[in-house]
């Protein structure tokens, strides 16, 4: 089916899937890099940093962008008071539920290979929802309760609810002139270097004074990137001309994305001692601005190569886009805890590696199959009512289901 006949962006749905799936191997990776994590496997080395580095730097913003498309759409179907009100029950929900039973074991693992906790896991969770802050090493707390991961969905829900009341100030007509205006802009080279002059104002006058928390609070630097991508897929939600501008740049995209990556590879592998000497310093404006080229690009790539294949419908695509939220909550907490538990089984770390994804990849869909068909657990994981195999997956479905956020 072609998604330009019924004005429906199929190709952001196989892209969001996409997207949550790279989350499952990126977190899987973090267990065996030499970055901080809440479990680290005893062969954690720097071997494939690289390849991390690979999606690091967009990964999250394609997320928050896409979600900002799929915003917009609801808003031409519904009055802003009820996005709010569908949104907050269909992210506040499941954040709450799972920062008190998906997210703790993350951190009761974490405390027990950390900090050598002997205690029980319900000893650990009296001390959990109580707010304790004891868990310390080399001056830093654990702070708990802890969203961890899930702090995607509390960002998103904040950008929604920010959205939403600049929609209700600002009225339908405001919003489609200035999304007209914004399109008009981004044509040709504009596409690529506005937004990534706007990522690197953000990251220069931010970034070091706001190192990233995901606390939500004194989070600056992570919200002027996060929330303007999200505005950019609010805004740009219906400028088909836009999408299309983008699939012919997408090997252009490409190449501007693989250079940022070589360039960002090159700078992480650098002695310390090298990127203490002046020319280092004094080309760190540029440096900074290449970075901003790999937030960006990437995403352009994506898009361009997705909108020139991915723009079709399947029952594939409904189950999965149905999917994807309840794995994305379940998946880290498994990662973790299998982690941990595998250390005594001493595989070696690329059959570990492919263990972990194997599993967390059946047991997250085994469980949302359990969760599909319950209704009390459907909200707990961002689904909404169940409906009839017919009507949930109906191709007929309006323009706004193409993408949801769950």
């Amino acid at each position: 089916m072609n998604q330009t006949a019924n004005n429906r962006l199929y190709f952001l749905d196989w892209i969001r899937i996409f997207a949550f799936c790279v989350l499952i191997f990126y977190h899987t990776g973090m267990y065996y890099v030499t970055w901080g994590w809440h479990v680290k496997s005893p062969y954690a080395s720097d071997a494939i940093e690289p390849l991390m580095l690979l999606s690091s730097p967009w990964r999250l913003g394609l997320l928050f962008m896409i979600s900002g498309v799929a915003t917009a759409f609801m808003l031409q179907k519904v009055r802003v008071g009820a996005l709010l009100r569908q949104r907050s029950w269909r992210l506040l929900v499941p954040l709450v539920f799972g920062m008190l039973a998906i997210v703790p074991p993350q951190s009761y693992f974490e405390v027990v290979e950390k900090l050598n906790y002997t205690g029980g896991y319900g000893e650990f969770m009296r001390l959990y929802v109580s707010g304790y802050h004891g868990f310390c090493k080399q001056g830093s707390c654990l702070d708990l309760p802890t969203w961890n991961h899930l702090w995607f969905v509390a960002y998103l829900w904040a950008y929604t609810m920010v959205i939403g009341g600049v929609a209700a100030l600002a009225g339908a007509a405001r919003l489609r002139s200035w999304s007209d205006a914004l399109g008009r802009q981004l044509a040709g080279w504009k596409i690529i270097v506005l937004p990534v002059l706007a990522l690197f104002v953000a990251r220069y006058a931010l970034a070091e004074a706001f190192p990233e928390t995901h606390a939500l609070v004194n989070d600056w630097y992570n919200h002027a990137h996060y929330f303007f991508l999200f505005v950019m897929g609010v805004m740009l939600a219906l400028q088909n001309g836009f999408w299309a501008r983008v699939d012919g740049l997408r090997w252009t995209s490409l190449g501007l994305w693989l250079f940022s990556w070589a360039v960002v590879v090159c700078l992480h592998s650098m002695p310390e001692s090298v990127g203490d000497l002046p020319i280092i310093a004094q080309m760190k404006p540029l440096l900074r601005m290449i970075f901003c080229l790999g937030q960006w690009a990437p995403i352009l790539a994506i898009c361009g190569f997705g909108h020139r294949h991915l723009a079709f419908d399947s029952a594939k695509r409904r189950y999965l886009t149905e999917a994807v939220f309840p794995v994305y909550i379940l998946h880290q907490t498994l990662i973790v805890s299998m982690a941990h538990w595998l250390k005594p089984v001493k595989l070696a770390p690329g059959t570990e590696g492919a263990v972990l994804v194997v599993l967390t990849f059946a047991i997250s869909f085994g469980l949302f199959e359990v969760v599909r068909r319950v209704p009390v657990l459907r909200p707990l994981f961002g689904l909404g009512r169940a409906t009839s195999q017919t009507s949930a997956y109906a191709p007929q479905a309006p323009a706004a289901a193409a993408y949801p956020v769950r």
